[in-house]
């Protein structure tokens, strides 16, 4: 009898030296494995299962190059309708006139009668003007980062120069924009640009064949009508 109570005691004994031996593991349904196995905050890193972490911001430095996708579109629709009249009428009678002898000042008779001024004015004038247009200019060009601001924005420069024969493409671009605006095919869209600025400037036949002559711009600028 007392040989059974002790192999019944003795499993007891070891459940309770491996929960509270310092070098031993606790079991996994034991209070002293929760007490020293404190969860972490629940964020959605370690929780979710589908979560895709975006790209790390990529860092840039001083004469990087970044491609910059040029999409300018503008439109410009402009009516205008001025319409005026003008009627005046007026009626001038000199009824005493005055003249000088010596010193003094005398009246002076009107033989043929009093003078006497009679008009009519009557003025109209109509304007009507109408403006549609639009541009679209589609391009794009390699950009070099000529500074790095303390904010992080970057500071581009580009510029291309073409030439066929005789014609002559350039265009020239600067610009600030934010690293987190250059996408990770290392492309900016000029929408995303501040302080835009974009030349572009043809020269050749083709150019030649619709621009002004320098006759007819001097006679646009001073023309009266």
């Amino acid at each position: 009898m007392k040989r059974t109570l002790r192999w019944h005691v003795l499993p007891l004994w070891l459940m309770v030296l491996s929960a509270t031996a310092p070098g031993l593991p606790a079991q996994s349904g034991s209070l002293y494995q929760q007490e020293q196995q404190s969860p972490g905050p629940l964020v959605l890193g370690n929780s979710s299962w589908t979560l895709v972490e975006p790209p790390p911001v990529r860092t840039f430095r001083l004469h990087d190059i970044i491609t910059v996708v040029v999409d300018q579109k503008s439109q410009v629709l402009s009516e205008g309708e001025i319409q005026r009249r003008k009627q005046s009428n007026f009626d001038a009678l000199l009824a005493n006139w005055i003249k000088l002898r010596g010193l003094d000042v005398i009246p002076a008779p009107q033989n043929n009668g009093d003078l006497r001024i009679q008009g009519l004015l009557n003025q109209q004038y109509r304007v009507q003007n109408e403006l549609e247009t639009n541009d679209a200019m589609r391009f794009t060009i390699a950009a070099e980062i000529v500074d790095i601001r303390p904010n992080g924005n970057l500071v581009i420069e580009a510029r291309k120069i073409i030439r066929n024969n005789n014609e002559v493409w350039e265009q020239s671009l600067t610009g600030v924009v934010r690293p987190e605006d250059v996408l990770p095919t290392n492309k900016v869209l000029s929408e995303n640009i501040a302080e835009l600025r974009i030349h572009k400037r043809e020269l050749g036949h083709v150019r030649d064949g619709y621009r002004r002559g320098w006759l007819q711009r001097l006679w646009d600028r001073l023309k009266a009508f």
